[in-house]
């Protein structure tokens, strides 16, 4: 059995268990499983789109502002009594 073959099957058998596992839809699973094998065959992967080597480095992340200091901040208001 061949890779395509393997990659349709498997289409087949998630169509089958997503639906429910319903009995007398076979030829509709299978044709669907053909259909997106097909389609997965064709859609370039990933790594043929973009080669390891022009992978851009990462940017370094901009340092933090210092942190306030606790005595800068402001003191909260008092609560009101409740009436």
């Amino acid at each position: 059995m061949s890779t395509d073959d393997k990659r349709v099957r498997e289409f087949a058998y998630q169509i089958w268990e997503s639906e429910g596992k319903p009995e007398g839809h076979e030829a509709r699973h299978w044709e669907m499983a053909r259909k997106l094998a097909e389609a997965e065959a064709l859609t370039p992967s990933k790594a043929a789109k973009t080669p390891a080597k022009a992978k851009a480095a990462p940017k370094p992340k901009a340092a933090a502002a210092p942190a306030k200091p606790a005595a800068d901040k402001k003191p909260k208001a008092p609560r009101k009594p409740a009436s």
